[in-house]
């Protein structure tokens, strides 16, 4: 390992790569703050022009999408509760917060350090764990994946909001849209009316744009009904160094690191399950869980330090084994496979120079978000909270509207984001939360399908689904989670009759 990792630094950089490490990464940023785009949309576009690249030049600019647009995915869920990546919905949940109050800048300040932490150590568990860690991803079968699958749904449905049965409704409201479409193994239509739009299913970006970005469009609409166009401009505070208060951070990050990398390696699992149980342990952790919602830095830094802690971790398996951890790893699996690099063992062997230049690649990109995120975007983006309400609300109408127009192509997809929106409006006035709804979707198929397929191994034999200790243990793990509400009502129970 160390002979390959000396001989791929000079490679590394070479004044080439180097300029695709920063250009990917500043292209990563805006990806991730459009609501709409995503870092598999860009990896995907940039794939066909990487064909005349050397290996290490394509790869260094993927790694800098990669890590930047789940970085830029904080943006505008910050500044407009606009999750700009599925896995940002968490972000939202005190970073708006923290915005509405004047803390803009000190939001995406914390968000681009924790996200440069989370990816660091991604990429170095990268680097010295890639062939331990894979023995962990062979422990889990389908029937473990069914299990962490019900684990993400049941943590974050109880733990983040006040009312855990509120949190329940809306989980199974997300696995219903997660059953829209064409069933994987019978084939056979459900809930599709007989339309063609819905056969392929809900896109998770048509739901969580709907869900996320219209109802505060539509709030900033009536603050600017409300008010004059002066009023509606926010006050913002002066931003603090970008290192500041730092050390305060240290015991979030660490657990959140440790959480997005043991989700990364999963495969399925994805940056959205790692960033919603980082943000949920943080809260339990917490000396004043009340707090978290309210604007609570560590939320902040929870949420994105997970969340890119995912990044790097998702390519153990991808590199080791062939078995892509996310969608994101999977196009880049292509980008290898366009190049003649063939993931798996012999690819250590026989391209070691480039694999391990790719593995230094994320952690340089990681530590780029520092410099382009952190000083620059920090401060750039935290003004677009100035601009005058009623001015506000139809750009980002309109830029919801071209964002799920562009993923496929479909006026369906923006009537359906439209629906969503009001019913994201109603929950929000009925105090609905909205993650679950969103992890619904996004875990929903992962638990559906690996249920199914374990029964199908089992031969209908549900004994076998907690037959593993590991699925022992997740099981006891979910029996913990629901358990935590009751408990807290028996206390608080005691404590109001003492």
């Amino acid at each position: 390992m160390w002979d390959g990792l000396l001989h791929a630094i000079p490679g590394v950089f070479a004044w080439q790569n180097v300029l695709a490490m920063v250009v990917g990464t500043i292209g990563g940023i805006v990806i991730g703050a459009l609501p709409g785009l995503s870092a598999t949309m860009g990896i995907a576009v940039l794939i066909p022009l990487t064909f005349g690249m050397e290996p290490l030049v394509a790869l260094g600019m993927m790694a800098g999408i990669y890590n930047g647009a789940m970085y830029g995915g904080a943006i505008p869920a910050v500044l407009l509760r606009i999750p700009g990546t599925p896995a940002a919905v968490c972000t939202t949940l005190d970073g708006y917060p923290m915005a509405q109050r004047g803390d803009a800048a000190r939001a995406l300040q914390i968000s681009c350090l924790s996200s440069a932490v989370g990816g660091m150590a991604s990429a170095i568990a990268l680097i010295a764990l890639a062939p331990p860690l894979v023995q962990v991803t062979l422990l889990f079968g389908p029937a473990e994946y069914f299990w962490v699958a019900v684990f993400g749904l049941c943590s974050v449905s109880v733990l983040l909001g006040k009312d855990p049965v509120k949190g329940l409704i809306a989980a199974c409201f997300g696995l219903l849209l997660g059953t829209v479409g064409i069933d994987g193994v019978s084939g056979h239509e459900r809930f599709t009316f007989d339309d063609m739009n819905l056969a392929g299913g809900l896109h998770v970006v048509v739901v969580l744009t709907g869900l996320y970005a219209l109802p505060p469009i539509f709030m900033l609409a009536e603050e600017a009904a409300r008010r004059s166009a002066n009023e509606g401009m926010a006050v913002l505070r002066a931003s603090v160094g970008l290192f500041h208060g730092w050390t305060k951070f240290i015991k979030t990050w660490i657990r959140s690191s440790l959480i997005g990398i043991v989700i990364g390696i999963l495969p399925g699992a994805g940056g959205s399950l790692a960033a919603f149980l980082s943000y949920n342990e943080e809260k339990r952790a917490s000396k004043d869980p009340d707090s978290f919602g309210q604007g609570n830095e560590n939320g902040v830094a929870a949420a994105e330090c997970g969340n890119n802690a995912d990044n790097a971790a998702a390519l153990i398996p991808a590199l080791t084994l062939g078995i892509p951890g996310s969608a994101v790893t999977a196009i880049i699996l292509g980008g290898l496979l366009i190049h003649g690099l063939q993931p798996g063992p012999a690819l250590f062997r026989d391209h070691g120079d480039v694999v391990y230049g790719f593995m230094i690649q994320m952690l340089i990109t990681s530590v780029l978000i520092i410099f382009f995120g952190g000083v620059v975007a920090s401060r750039l983006f935290a003004n677009v909270l100035r601009i005058p309400s009623a001015l506000l609300a139809p750009c980002v109408l309109g830029l919801c509207v071209v964002g799920v127009y562009s993923v496929q192509d479909s006026m369906f997809d923006v009537y359906l984001m439209f629906g969503f929106g009001l019913i994201g409006y109603a929950m929000d006035r009925l105090r609905f939360p909205l993650a679950p709804v969103v992890l619904g979707v996004v875990l929903g198929g992962m638990a559906e399908s690996n249920l199914r397929l374990a029964l199908i191994i089992a031969q209908g034999d549900y004994i076998q689904l907690v037959s593993s200790v590991v699925s022992q243990i997740v099981i006891a793990m979910i029996l913990v989670v629901l358990a935590v509400p009751l408990i807290r009502a028996r206390l608080a129970k005691k404590v109001g009759l003492g």
